[in-house]
């Protein structure tokens, strides 16, 4: 096999790979000579098959297997010799000729073909003393925690059909139909939606101009979206909502006990504190560690400066602009909406591909040198939870599926892998706890301001746009840092 390299630019490789005739021959005999004894042919003892009448017969089809072996086989042993890690799967290119193909098929011409592919960039793990992120740390007050254990426990909390006007606190069931300048629009109606009156689950005012309402009544409720909804399309905008009051309901007799807690399948009141101190601390524990991480990863992206490869750059960008455009899709959206401009978009986003890639990588990088490693019982437990967010009739599908696809655990090891290389560097870095509010702990990335200057807010401004939401009031929640420690994200 002669092996010549036609491109050497940058991370691009382009590889040609000879194997001559004869080679291709010698292959091809072993493999009839292995099968000489096995087959059985009319008209001749088993084993005594002349040689030539077995490539006759199988030669064809024998030198099919020997040239898709080398094909398999070749790329990654041709790479690896180089001393070079591809980024992804050569691209083979061989000739189209069928002539020509033939011929090789025959065994009467060298077997050609090329390989394309970029190698992975040298990275060199760099000393870390330098690297200092502020860890927010919000200290959940005991009343926060006792309004949630009431809140939960009032969730179970039995409700009596009444005849008079709706108070606060009562719950009512109603019909609704939400449209601005005249239109209907998407997320704007609801049917049989209970709702609990000062509860303040919907849009401010929403709940107050149904004081009062009786079963039958049908009212116009007028509101105004907060100018920070979650839906930019709606965010600001004054709202009519024609409303039908379907039953009012008064609650029961409440008492916050452990006979309270047993409604909710929960055999204490104390128990009921505990689980939902775990979960709120769980929660703005998440929201700590995804502000920690984006300021260590932003660092990291201040310090690694490399060619990204651009194929893996070019997929990671396809995961992402089909996520935008769909969420723009389902939302009714333009870029014109969003204060962009799809060239505008494609840019920033781009921007976005190429830094998840290069951090992707330098992640890798470290966690190599470190020695961080995902167990087996790791993966399972990833695995069995990825399965139980499906139906329970597609769980053992989609088990087998995993089980049966190593390119797709792979979508599972990669989430696992960097958050363990992400314990790794906090265990290394220069890390500050503060305390903050809870508005603080909060607060959208965005709108603070980052060690990475610039190039943080090139990504800041690549934010998705928001898909089109009912008239619930906006929850804030912890945005997700990514990378494509594997191939992609989101």
């Amino acid at each position: 096999m002669q092996v010549t390299e036609t491109l050497n630019s940058g991370l691009k490789r382009e590889i040609k790979v000879t194997v001559p005739a004869t080679d291709l021959q010698d292959r091809l005999a072993k493999r009839l000579d292995d099968v000489k004894g096995k087959v059985r042919i009319n008209g001749f003892r088993p084993g005594k098959v002349p040689m030539s009448h077995l490539r006759k017969v199988y030669g064809k089809s024998f030198m099919a297997e020997v040239v898709n072996e080398i094909l398999n086989d070749s790329p990654r042993s041709i790479i690896a010799d180089r001393g070079e890690k591809a980024a992804m799967q050569p691209e083979i290119k061989m000739t189209e000729d069928e002539n020509e193909a033939e011929k090789v098929l025959a065994g009467n011409a060298d077997f050609e073909f090329d390989l394309a592919y970029e190698v992975l960039p040298p990275i060199e793990v760099k000393d870390f003393s330098n690297i200092k992120v502020t860890r927010p740390v919000y200290d959940v007050p005991e009343s926060e925690i006792d309004e949630q254990v009431e809140r939960v426990a009032k969730s179970a909390q039995s409700f009596e059909p009444k005849e008079s006007g709706a108070a606060e606190g009562d719950r009512v069931t109603i019909d609704y139909l939400g449209r601005i300048d005249g239109e209907a629009f998407s997320g704007g109606q609801g049917s049989d939606q209970p709702l609990v009156l000062g509860s303040k689950e919907f849009i401010p005012g929403f709940e107050d101009q149904l004081i009062g309402a009786k079963a039958g009544d049908a009212r116009t409720v007028k509101v105004t979206f907060p100018e920070d909804y979650g839906a930019a399309n709606l965010a600001g905008k004054d709202a009519e909502f024609e409303v039908t009051v379907k039953e009012v309901a008064g609650p029961g007799e409440f008492t916050l006990d452990d006979e309270a807690a047993k409604k909710l399948g929960i055999e204490s009141l104390d128990r009921l504190r505990e689980i939902v101190r775990g979960q709120i601390e769980s929660n703005f524990g998440g929201m700590t560690r995804q502000k920690v991480k984006r300021q260590l990863l932003d660092q990291l992206d201040a310090e690694y400066k490399f060619e990204a490869p651009s194929k893996l750059v070019e997929a990671e960008f396809g995961n992402i602009w089909n996520q935008v455009t769909n969420d723009l899709q389902q939302a009714g959206r333009s870029f014109e909406d969003e204060d962009t401009t799809e060239e505008k978009a494609r840019e920033d986003y781009q921007k976005l591909a190429e830094r998840r890639v290069r951090l992707g990588l330098v992640l890798a990088e470290i966690g190599e040198a470190a020695g961080v490693q995902v167990s087996d019982e790791e993966m399972q437990r990833a695995l069995f939870e990825t399965v139980r967010r499906f139906p329970g009739d597609q769980q053992q599908q989609v088990f087998e599926f995993y089980r049966n696809n190593p390119n797709a655990l792979t979508s599972i090891r990669a989430p696992l892998f960097e958050e363990k290389v992400i314990d790794h560097l906090l265990g290394q870095i220069d890390v500050t706890d503060k305390k903050v509010s809870k508005e603080e702990l909060m607060a959208d990335d965005e709108a603070e301001t980052s060690d990475s200057g610039e190039e943080n807010a090139a990504e800041a401004s690549a934010e998705k746009p928001k898909k089109k939401a009912a008239p619930k009031k906006k929850k804030a929640a912890a945005e997700e840092e990514e990378t494509a420690t594997d191939e992609g994200a989101q």
